[in-house]
């Protein structure tokens, strides 16, 4: 939307409060941004059904208590009261993957879609920036090109430019380039999916479900006539309250299903910190990417993982997020199963592979990141993994990166969008395929 005219310039800046005012901090996330980009490279493709869904874990979760290191005696020494218990059969134990590593007791869940061969995990992933800012590496993930401070537009988004071909009209005839392929629910304002290209954003939790201001229809009237012309934004205005309208009724008739309510109250209340609302967001982004078909790219998050103290073991606070994370997942499966569709869970740096003085972990480097799909080559961990020798860690106290995640994210999108070298050099500025992630996905 065009900035707000200079105070003073009267009905230009009335009718900005006004807009405020009716659709409240959700106009935001309701609102469409410019139009697409006309990038339309490589038009006749075979991708239009592929659906990517991100998980962004805020605050850089501890990787080494999801993907447990059991077969390393030394996770045992750097971890004398946090490290998870090595496997024995009891729920008071890691569950054994293999002889490397297991998973931590409240992700019980997922075990099933390990052994389905769904779920795939690299153990040292992450961004090759040495940064431990959590505001600058998340900065970095979300623009795809680490060590850039500067502001730009979120590889998400352009990734919705290179691929607007796949967009179908709507019913009225919109044009596609004005429909949006991305859809962002939790957050106002991810810089992920910041960019020219069209976004839908959906407030958090049951925020959600509500129309606000606009669903008084006398209100409703009346606002729409004021912003009945034909400048842009008026136009960005309508398409905005249409947009926040719709997604309310969708979800709230999404939501009278007995079932649907039963887990809302549980994504209320099972656990600590915002990863508790982490199962009802997923739930939004399923059925709203389920009744738009154009929807093809999702992008959820979750705070609260930066866990310097106290974070427990098979209890505790994280316990709690990761058993929250878990149950997101199931529902991201259970919505997200078709062949091309990959969920990945991410966060921006990894936690130190010793706990600190105050029984938590401190930021660190590399990190577990999983990914769930029927074209992952799942069942299985893929990447490199050197081990906790004081030399095989990065500054002798985190995980390394050997994996950069612009190489991860590269096989996904040349896999299910067909991305082409120079599409995806555009989208990862630096970055450098992997050879050792060509068994990533299935063929």
């Amino acid at each position: 939307m065009p900035e707000a005219p200079h105070p003073g310039t009267g009905h230009g800046i009335g009718r900005r409060r006004m807009l405020q005012a009716m659709l409240g901090a959700s106009t935001a996330w309701a609102a469409p941004m410019a139009w697409a980009q006309n990038n339309r490279a490589g038009a006749n493709r075979t991708d239009g059904d592929a659906r990517l869904v991100l998980v962004f874990l805020r605050g850089a979760y501890d990787g080494l208590s999801a993907l447990v290191p059991h077969g390393d005696a030394r996770y045992y020494q750097l971890r004398p009261h946090i490290a998870i218990a090595a496997p024995d059969g009891t729920a008071q134990s890691t569950i054994k993957l293999d002889d490397t590593f297991g998973l931590h007791p409240a992700m019980a869940a997922l075990l099933p879609l390990w052994q389905q061969g769904v779920l795939g995990v690299l153990p040292c992933a992450g961004s090759p920036d040495p940064t431990r800012s959590h505001f600058d590496a998340q900065h970095h993930w979300e623009l795809g090109i680490p060590g850039k401070s500067s502001a730009g537009a979120g590889w998400m988004n352009t990734l919705a430019t290179l691929r607007s071909d796949i967009i179908h009209p709507a019913d009225d005839m919109q044009s596609p380039r004005s429909r949006p392929m991305a859809i962002g629910v939790g957050e106002a304002n991810p810089t992920i999916l910041a960019g020219n290209a069209p976004v839908q954003r959906v407030p958090k939790g049951a925020a959600a479900t509500r129309q606000g201001a606009l669903g008084d229809e006398r209100t409703r009237d009346a606002v729409m006539k004021l912003y009945a012309g034909q400048d842009h934004l008026s136009q960005a205005f309508r398409a905005g309250a249409d947009s926040r309208m719709q997604t309310a009724q969708t979800l709230s008739v999404d939501m009278t299903d007995p079932g649907m309510l039963g887990r809302e109250m549980l994504a209320a209340n099972n656990g600590a910190g915002s990863a508790q609302g982490l199962l009802l967001d997923a739930q939004h982004l399923g059925t709203l990417m389920r009744q738009d078909r154009n929807l093809r790219l999702g992008f959820l998050s979750a705070g609260g993982w930066d866990t310097h103290a106290n974070q427990g073991a098979v209890t505790g606070g994280l316990a709690q997020n990761l058993g929250n994370l878990a149950k997101a997942m199931i529902q991201l499966r259970r919505d997200f199963s078709q062949p091309n569709d990959v969920v990945l869970v991410v966060s921006e740096f990894g936690r130190t592979s010793f706990e600190n003085g105050t029984r938590g972990t401190d930021h660190g480097h590399g990190n577990a990141l999983w990914l769930m799909g029927s074209k992952i080559h799942g069942g299985r961990w893929h990447g490199t993994w050197s081990g906790l020798a004081q030399g095989d860690l990065h500054e002798g106290r985190d995980l390394p990166v050997h994996n950069d995640f612009r190489a991860v994210l590269a096989q996904v999108l040349r896999s299910t969008y067909g991305l082409k070298p120079d599409e995806l050099s555009g989208l990862f500025p630096g970055f450098t395929w992997d050879n050792s992630l060509n068994g990533l996905l299935r063929t």
